[in-house]
């Protein structure tokens, strides 16, 4: 049976907004990362899709982006978190090396890219063998988009350049394969910067 999962990015957060790096650590919604959520509720809304359980990374970011979106009751998980950057956490996104990052912030105390991968690909295909059809599940840029390379083979679309914050990635999901199908990015260009 085909399910659907919902993979999205946090709103927009106080370290997003001064561009600093922000892992397994944690700063709050900004103005426009809640007018960034309720547009992604509206849209869910709109499109009468009802989900049958939700889930967040246990960051702070994540589940009040949630909350937002949705009031269904949901499960925090740890494998949903953003990347460990290890001792580059809270400092200036300037500090990051080119892409790819590879095993970079290993040094660091950080976290390789393949276990990134590894964790998420794993968590989401857990999520999905549940008693679940639909599913909304908030995470993280990096996160979401290591989530998409681990499953490009499958997929005929991808999003070009970063993940912006609530970019909703569309996935279905069948014999223990995802699908990305559908990228949805709201224009939040009328939405005034605070």
């Amino acid at each position: 049976m085909k399910k659907t999962l919902y993979l999205m990015r946090h709103g927009q957060t106080l370290f997003n907004s001064r561009r600093k790096i922000q892992g397994f650590c944690d700063s709050p919604l900004t103005e426009l990362g809640i007018k960034q959520a309720e547009t992604a509720a509206k849209y869910f809304k709109e499109h009468n899709i009802i989900f049958d359980h939700a889930y967040c990374s246990t960051s702070e970011r994540a589940s009040d982006t949630l909350e937002i979106v949705t009031d269904l009751p949901y499960t925090r998980l740890k494998g949903l978190k953003e990347w460990n950057f290890g001792t580059f956490e809270g400092e200036s996104e300037d500090l990051n090396p080119q892409l790819p990052y590879g095993d970079f912030f290993v040094q660091f105390g950080g976290e390789d890219q393949k276990d990134l991968q590894l964790r998420i690909a794993n968590t989401c295909q857990k999520i999905m063998e549940e008693d679940n059809e639909v599913v909304l599940a908030v995470s993280h840029g990096a996160a979401c988009r290591n989530f998409m390379r681990y499953w490009e083979h499958t997929s005929t679309i991808a999003q070009q350049g970063r993940i912006g914050n609530c970019c909703i990635l569309k996935f279905e999901y069948e014999n223990k394969e995802f699908k990305l199908v559908e990228i949805i990015n709201h224009n939040v260009s009328d939405i005034v910067q605070v």
